[in-house]
């Protein structure tokens, strides 16, 4: 599993936008939490994380403080998320994750990119089966058995942890993320997260080569030029 979040990293590097399309997707993403579970992070767990990436992603606190502001108006947009799936270059798998407001836009932005490259969008759950909902929290530490029986102890279900470079990785399902983190803090006091995410992880890998690979990089990169597209997960290995 560490080798596939691993290649995804890399991905995401190598795709990145550049920073305004970056706080531009933390702005529509803090609003949309705020706005649904409250602008307070002790009572929204799911903002607090949320900030707290925005945070290590270095956004700005003027974009943060806007999206907030915003969601306290009340007004104001009306998103939703979005999800796609299908089939990309090198018969890759893909989920696209979106937060729009039209969803027949977003519907006809997506599935031209996969027509531009020769690819197929698909219905839901035709690739979602092929990979995890998880939870990734990356920590510094050694113990791994320490970290391993505080979250047993609290009944949270790990599906894997590492212990690399004097950094512990554990994973688990999305639905345990705030147990995991309120059993590790019940455990070792706050903690202080290198990652913090919910994320696509796939079960198994295709590797892409020759031509493939050119066409898969502008695949990614048409799909990280839409301003609805929050996040692209797949199972191509380069």
């Amino acid at each position: 599993m560490g080798r596939a979040f691993q290649n995804r990293k890399e991905s995401m590097a190598k795709t990145s936008d550049a920073n305004a399309k970056v706080y531009s997707k933390f702005s529509r993403e803090i609003y949309v939490c705020a706005k649904s579970g409250g602008v307070d992070p002790d009572g929204n767990l799911a903002l607090r994380s949320l900030l707290d990436r925005a945070k290590k992603s270095q956004v700005p606190a003027h974009v943060i403080s806007k999206a907030l502001d915003k969601a306290k108006g009340g007004g104001g947009e009306d998103f939703a998320v979005a999800i796609y799936e299908g089939y990309g270059p090198g018969n890759t798998m893909v989920i696209i994750e979106c937060l729009t407001d039209n969803p027949n836009r977003t519907f006809g932005d997506v599935r031209q990119c996969f027509t531009k490259t020769k690819c197929k969008i698909g219905t839901q759950g035709c690739v979602s089966h092929m990979f995890d909902h998880c939870s990734i929290l990356v920590f510094a530490g050694d113990d791994e058995e320490a970290v391993l029986d505080a979250l047993m102890g609290a009944d949270v279900d790990v599906t894997d942890i590492e212990n690399e470079d004097g950094k512990i990785t554990v994973f688990a399902p999305h639905t345990e993320s705030f147990k995991a983190k309120q059993a590790l803090a019940d455990a070792f006091g706050d903690m202080d997260y290198d990652v913090d995410e919910i994320q696509y992880l796939p079960q198994t890998t295709t590797p892409v080569s020759g031509d493939d690979v050119e066409m898969f990089e502008r695949f990614l990169e048409m799909l990280n030029d839409l301003d609805d597209v929050q996040n692209v997960y797949h199972n191509a290995e380069q």
